[in-house]
């Protein structure tokens, strides 16, 4: 309020206060990124540490963070509003040792003075731009790198907490405005990915034993289950999860193209196109639809040879062609980046090659 007037006044302007607040364990290897990502545009660094061995409360101190310490307890909820509770800032921003800003931080603190000008607050939900790496469990040699975007809620308010032992969210009935402040995550990596293997699958069965109808639990457990190449598994969690699910709810498109590539591992191609269809007009923005929906398709050529010339190659095409009329879609929580442009360009090209191939007019 005070702010507001003082701006209509045209006097000096309150300005509001910002800390980084992250919760880490063994994380020397990353966390001076994260930190100095955001000088300049936070006001202090809290790092909570929740049992490192290595040098991170070392490096963070020498970063000038303020580093406290607590013992790990299995719960993310926890162990956030605990590291929230040592900043006095008006706003808190949210961030992993993993992560590190790539956007324009100043947005950031345009949004919050904006904010304080007109008395409303809100809770920030920024893009977490995350490289994946795919392996093969066989040779462990990475074969993939995509760039994979959510939208996750990280400027948050002072008072706002959060929820849940594992896929925390923070509790507000405050709007949730989207920031075009990009974040970078690295966390994906395979050897980070098997030095973390199990721990948030047992957390995630633990939560649904206590809230067993929760889509968004199933969804993240059989993501779980996918990432480390257990597609049968991950189709049994996302069944669960597309009967509870709300049309409405973000991640569901990412859902149902998840679906698709779990039914296209395990081989089942007549059931995973049934699906699709089934779920195509509610995912005709996608271009990850469309790509996905294209390796199927390409997938059934080859076990229906018969059918593949005449029908599902030239399907496929169809779809990849749909994927470059949307373009890219970050927007879309789960998008892959370059299914809506260059990836879907280069396998529109093989694919015409084959084609050419086949004597396959197109």
């Amino acid at each position: 309020m005070r702010a507001s007037l003082n701006a209509r006044l045209g006097g000096a302007r309150t300005q509001p206060r910002i800390a980084l607040v992250m919760i880490a364990r063994d994380e020397a290897a990353s966390i001076a990124r994260c930190l100095d990502s955001v000088r300049g545009v936070v006001d202090e660094l809290i790092v909570l540490d929740t049992g490192s061995t290595d040098a991170t409360m070392v490096i963070a101190r020498d970063n000038g963070a303020l580093v406290y310490q607590w013992p790990w307890r299995d719960d993310f909820a926890a162990a956030r509003n605990e590291a929230l509770s040592y900043s006095k800032a008006d706003w808190n921003l949210v961030l992993d040792a993993d992560e590190w800003l790539l956007g324009d931080g100043q947005l950031l603190r345009q949004a919050v003075q904006q904010a304080a000008d007109v008395g409303q607050s809100f809770v920030g939900v920024l893009p977490i731009h995350s490289r994946v790496e795919a392996t093969p469990p066989i040779d462990q040699a990475v074969t993939e790198v995509q760039t994979v975007v959510s939208w996750i809620p990280r400027l948050l308010p002072h008072g706002v907490l959060y929820a849940g032992r594992i896929h925390e969210q923070p509790v507000s009935d405050l709007p949730r405005q989207r920031l075009a402040v990009e974040v970078g995550h690295d966390g994906y990596r395979w050897q980070s990915m098997l030095q973390k293997k199990g721990r948030n699958r047992q957390l995630l069965m633990e939560a649904l034993t206590t809230d067993p109808d929760s889509p968004y639990l199933y969804y993240q457990l059989g993501k779980d289950y996918d990432v480390y190449a257990e597609p049968a598994l991950a189709l049994d969690c996302y069944e669960k999860a597309l009967h509870r699910v709300l049309p409405n709810q973000g991640y569901r498109i990412d859902l149902v193209v998840r679906t698709i590539v779990c039914l296209t591992r395990v081989g089942a191609l007549e059931l995973g196109y049934q699906f699709a269809e089934d779920e195509m007009e509610n995912c005709r923005q996608s271009p990850d639809f469309f790509y996905v929906l294209a390796e199927l398709l390409c997938a059934l050529a080859a076990k229906q040879p018969d059918q593949g010339l005449g029908h599902w190659l030239p399907l496929a095409r169809v779809s990849l062609l749909f994927c470059l009329s949307i373009g890219d879609s970050p927007d879309i929580i789960g998008s892959v980046s370059g299914r809506g442009n260059h990836l879907a360009a280069h396998s529109l090209a093989m694919l015409d090659q084959w084609l050419a191939q086949l004597a396959v007019p197109v």
